[in-house]
C-alpha cells in the first residue's frame, strides 16, 4: 500500500511540475508576444478645434484612406468629452498627453495671470531659453510651466531614453506641451517674413541638417497659390452659403468668399502667416512630419518612438470663418487627404501594422452666435466694458475703493489680497459679497468662489468641469460662467472655451497595432487617452494621470 501511495505522489509531483512548466512557458510566451506586440511608432494626433460632428457631417466627402480608414480599421469612441473648463488649446494639448486636467498639470489657459509675479504668462513661454532657427523671440518656448509628465516622457524613461519623442505643430504650444519635458525635439512654424520651422535651446543649440534643408526648400513658398474648394462648391451642402455676414475673411479681399489668391493676399496678411489660416498650413505640417520621421529615423527599430502631431490650421480657419462655413468644410476635406498621405507614408516606411495612431482634438467650437440668433437660438456677445463699469461703481459705493481687483481674465477674477487686508476686510467675506453681486449681472449664469472650489466635492454638471479646471495655486479667486452661447469675441467667426457640448465633445479614434476594431457610445474623457497608451506600451502612467485605461480599445 505504501508503494502505491509513493507512486501516486510521484505521479502527482510530475504532473504538477509539468503543469507549472507549461504555465511558466505560457507566461514566457506571453511576455515575448507582449514585447513583440509593441508598436515601433506611436503617433498622437490633435486636430485643433475639431468638433465630433465634423466626422459625421463631412463623412460623405471623405476618402477611404484618412478619417474613414481610422474608423473602419480602428476604434471610434463616439461620446468622448473634455471633463474640465476652460477648453482652450494649451490646456487641451496638455490634458491629452498627461492624462489629467488643469487641476493637476497646471496649464490653466493659453495665458493666465501669475499671482506671484503679478504678470500675465504664456503657457509655453520661457525667457530662460533662446530661439533656435530664428533671431525672433518666437523660439523662446519650453514645457516648464506644465507640472506633470506626459506618456511620451514615461516612454522615454521606460526605454532608458532610447525611444525618441518629436513634437510637430504650426503652433508652439501644440508642439511643446504634447512632447513633454524629455523630448528630443519640438518644432513649430515661424511665419511672418521667414516661413521657417524653429525650436528652442531647451532641446538643442542648432537645427539638425534635415530641418535646415526643409527650411531651405521651396515647400512653404509653394503653398502661395489660389485656395479654391477642392470639389465643386455647389456640392458642399454640409455647410452654409459662401457669401454671408458671419465670416471674417482676409485683409485685402472685400468678401470672405472663394477663391482666395494667397500670393496676392500675402502682403496684406503678414506674409507666411496667412498660410496658417488655410488648409495648406495642415499640408505643410504633414510635409514636415514626414520629413521628421525620415530625418529622425522614427519607427526604424523595435524601441517605440513617439511623434506628437498637431494640426493647427483647422483652428485658424474656424476662428476666422466659423463652424458653418464652406472654408471649414473644405479644410477638413483637404485634411482628410493629408491624413491619407501621411498614413500611406507610415505604411511604406514603418510598416503596415507596425505603428499605432490616436486622433482627437484640443476643444470644439461654437457656431457663430449671430448665426444662432438668426435662427432664434439664444446666443450673443458679452458686454465686458459695461460689466466692468458696473462692478467698479459697486466697489466705490460699497468699499469706497476701486483697486480691490488685480486682474480679470479667462472668466476669472484675481483679488488684490494685500489691499483687502490693508482695509481690515476678511477675504472670504469679501469674495462672497462679490459672488452675490456678480450673479445679478446680465448674461452671468453662475459665479463661484475659490473657497467653494476647494471645499465642495462636485460630482456632475458644469461645477465638476470647473473644479477639474481649477488649480488652487494658479486659478483666480472668483470664477464666472456666462449664459450658454454668450461669448467674449468678435461678431464673426467661431471661438471656444466653455463647458458646453459643442466645446467638449470631440473625436477620439484609435488605429493600428494593438487596437481593436469597433466603436462605442460609452462616455470617455480626454484624460483616458494617456493611460490607455501607457497600458498599450506597458509603461508607467504619467505621474499625475487621473484618467482610466480604455481596455475595450486594446486588442
Amino acid at each position: 500500500m505504501k508503494n502505491i501511495f509513493t507512486i501516486i505522489l510521484s505521479m502527482t509531483l510530475v504532473l504538477s511540475c509539468g503543469s507549472q512548466e507549461k504555465t511558466m512557458n505560457s507566461n514566457e510566451d506571453i511576455k515575448i508576444s507582449d514585447s513583440n506586440s509593441k508598436p515601433k511608432l506611436v503617433v498622437g494626433i490633435v486636430v485643433d478645434q475639431m468638433r465630433y460632428d465634423y466626422l459625421t457631417r463631412f463623412e460623405s466627402k471623405f476618402g477611404d484612406g484618412g478619417f474613414k480608414r481610422m474608423m473602419r480599421e480602428g476604434f471610434n469612441c463616439k461620446n468622448n468629452h473634455f471633463n474640465y473648463v476652460p477648453t482652450y488649446t494649451g490646456p487641451g494639448h496638455a490634458s491629452v498627453f498627461t492624462g489629467t486636467t488643469p487641476k493637476y498639470h497646471g496649464v490653466i489657459g493659453n495665458n493666465w495671470y501669475d499671482k506671484q509675479t503679478k504678470e500675465t504668462v504664456y503657457c509655453a513661454g520661457d525667457d530662460k531659453v533662446e530661439s533656435v532657427g530664428t533671431d525672433h523671440m518666437a523660439g523662446k518656448m519650453s514645457p516648464h510651466r506644465m507640472q506633470t509628465t506626459t506618456f511620451a516622457d514615461e516612454n522615454r524613461l521606460f526605454t532608458q531614453l532610447q525611444g525618441k519623442t518629436i513634437g510637430v505643430s504650426l503652433k508652439d504650444r501644440g508642439a511643446v506641451l504634447p512632447a513633454g519635458h524629455t523630448a528630443n525635439a519640438a518644432y513649430w512654424f515661424h511665419g511672418r517674413d521667414e516661413g521657417a520651422w524653429i525650436t528652442s535651446s531647451f532641446y538643442m543649440q542648432d537645427l539638425p541638417n534635415w530641418v535646415k534643408e526643409f527650411n531651405a526648400s521651396d515647400i512653404a513658398e509653394s503653398y502661395f497659390k489660389v485656395w479654391n474648394t477642392l470639389y465643386d462648391i455647389t456640392t458642399y451642402t454640409e455647410s452654409g452659403t459662401d457669401d454671408n455676414t458671419f465670416e471674417g475673411g482676409f485683409n485685402g479681399k472685400e468678401k470672405a468668399t472663394f477663391p482666395y489668391d494667397l500670393q496676392a493676399l500675402r502682403e496684406h496678411n503678414r506674409n507666411f502667416e496667412i498660410l496658417k489660416a488655410t488648409p495648406y498650413g495642415n499640408s505643410l505640417t504633414t510635409d514636415f512630419a514626414i520629413a521628421a520621421i525620415k530625418g529622425e529615423q522614427l519607427g526604424e527599430d523595435d524601441v517605440t518612438d513617439v511623434l506628437t502631431l498637431s494640426f493647427s490650421s483647422t483652428d485658424y480657419v474656424g476662428h476666422n470663418f466659423g463652424v458653418n462655413s464652406k472654408e471649414v468644410e473644405d479644410t477638413y476635406i483637404r485634411l482628410d487627404k493629408d491624413l491619407e498621405r501621411f498614413f500611406n507614408y507610415l505604411d511604406e516606411t514603418v510598416g503596415v501594422g507596425e505603428y499605432t495612431v490616436f486622433l482627437t482634438a484640443d476643444h470644439g467650437a461654437i457656431d457663430v452666435p449671430n448665426y444662432l440668433r438668426s435662427l432664434k437660438i439664444p446666443a450673443g456677445y458679452l458686454n465686458n466694458m459695461a460689466t466692468k463699469t458696473r462692478f467698479e461703481e459697486y466697489l466705490l459705493r460699497t468699499f469706497n475703493n476701486s483697486d480691490l481687483i488685480e486682474n480679470v481674465s479667462n472668466n476669472q477674477i484675481f483679488l488684490n489680497r494685500k489691499r483687502i487686508d490693508s482695509l481690515g476686510l476678511n477675504i472670504n467675506t469679501v469674495t462672497e459679497q462679490f459672488v452675490n453681486e456678480l450673479i445679478q449681472y446680465e448674461h452671468v449664469d453662475k459665479v463661484y468662489s475659490a473657497h467653494t472650489m476647494t471645499t465642495t466635492d462636485f460630482t456632475q454638471g458644469i461645477e465638476t468641469l470647473l473644479q477639474n479646471g481649477f488649480n488652487q495655486k494658479r486659478s483666480g479667486d472668483i470664477i464666472l460662467v456666462p449664459d450658454p452661447d454668450y461669448i467674449s469675441y468678435g461678431k464673426t467667426g467661431s471661438t471656444h472655451g466653455s463647458g458646453l457640448n459643442h466645446d467638449t465633445h470631440v473625436p477620439l479614434l484609435f488605429f493600428g497595432k494593438g487596437i481593436k476594431h469597433g466603436a462605442t457610445f460609452e462616455k470617455t474623457v480626454i484624460p483616458d487617452i494617456a493611460p490607455t497608451m501607457s497600458a498599450l506600451l506597458g509603461i508607467s502612467f504619467p505621474n499625475s494621470a487621473t484618467g482610466s485605461v480604455l481596455g475595450f480599445v486594446i486588442d
